[in-house]
């Protein structure tokens, strides 16, 4: 009960934490849809369900930033993901990201859980936002690339002729060998609508040979139109099990309607491979508030078992149906505060 007070005593000072603080926000985005999935896998019938975050993850987060004089800067940001649908949140309360750190004319300096140097090339060049249906988030988790770094110390740079460093290093704080660690790096360049980026990663998993990550992303916007495509790669210690992710997309806004066409094709070097096609619509209601919709189809073949990802739902067949096709509509509505 004492716990129950102490919540509440803490939710109601926010007001006025947030207005002494000046230089304190908090945010978030709040996203919920209806779904008609199906895996394709025998015995397993189309379903319907609510999700949380089809376009965007559902989060809360508070930043902020202090001035130390002569251009230095201390700033902190902790985010956290939210489920719409059950009310629950992440298994890691701010396991979105939680760093504190500095920033000045040398660039910014984190220490925390944070985004990989891989992360921000992935971001910049997926059409769909690394949110709805058929986004590259795909290329992203267990045996795949890796998309935040727990125990890590980063820098990025401030941008010189259009171009930004990022660089991470992860502990993995373990006494014996393999150590866990990952060290990693990319490139980024922004020019008017143009943009490049390529990031490395070396991750000693394993106590012999380490696991070797790599993206490679490009855009372009020119008026209405959007084209974005990259490629992504996890090379892990072993024979024949290197992961690729390819894709290409493009978005046309004409008002406050935007539609997206996205091409995805996933392979594993022992010879399974899913093409994925994605089609979404969004339409904006205001500066905050969109709804859209979502309909993604994947060809497995004989060997391949992949999913349709989506910002925090996917679609897979069970590890057991070899050349099952998943398809998904879904229409939402998102948020942002």
């Amino acid at each position: 009960m004492k716990y129950k007070y102490l919540a509440a005593a803490l939710l109601s000072s926010l007001p006025l934490f947030a207005q002494a603080q000046t230089n304190v926000t908090i945010y978030g985005v709040m996203d919920a849809a209806v779904a008609v999935e199906d895996t394709d896998a025998p015995g397993e019938d189309r379903r319907t369900v609510i999700n949380s975050g089809n376009q965007s993850s559902s989060r809360i987060g508070f930043r902020g930033t202090e001035e130390l004089g002569n251009g230095l800067k201390a700033m902190f940001n902790i985010e956290a993901g939210v489920a719409l649908d059950t009310g629950a949140a992440d298994s890691a309360l701010f396991g979105r990201r939680a760093v504190v750190g500095l920033q000045g004319n040398f660039g910014t300096v984190t220490v925390g859980r944070e985004y990989s140097p891989i992360a921000a090339v992935a971001a910049a060049t997926d059409i769909l936002g690394q949110g709805m249906f058929g986004s590259n988030l795909s290329a992203f988790g267990t045996n795949r690339l890796t998309r935040r770094l727990a125990n890590s110390v980063n820098y990025k740079s401030n941008a010189l002729s259009g171009f930004t460093v990022n660089a991470a290093y992860s502990a993995g704080e373990r006494t014996a060998d393999p150590s866990a660690d990952l060290v990693g790096v990319s490139l980024e360049y922004k020019n008017g609508g143009l943009y490049l980026g390529a990031g490395y990663h070396q991750y000693e998993r394993l106590a012999t040979g380490d696991d070797k990550e790599m993206a490679i992303g490009a855009g372009y916007t020119m008026g209405a139109f959007e084209i974005k495509g990259n490629y992504l790669e996890a090379d892990l210690t072993g024979a024949n099990n290197a992961y690729k992710n390819t894709n290409l997309g493009v978005a046309y806004t004409t008002g406050a309607n935007k539609f997206f066409v996205n091409f995805q094709q996933q392979k594993i070097e022992s010879g399974a491979k899913g093409n994925t096609v994605s089609l979404a619509y969004t339409y904006t209601l205001s500066k905050r508030t969109n709804i859209y919709s979502t309909y993604a189809q994947l060809r497995n073949n004989g060997r391949g078992v992949f999913g349709i990802s989506s910002s925090s739902t996917a679609v897979t067949p069970p590890a057991t149906a070899l050349g099952a096709d998943p398809s998904v509509f879904t229409v939402g509505v998102r948020h942002a505060f």
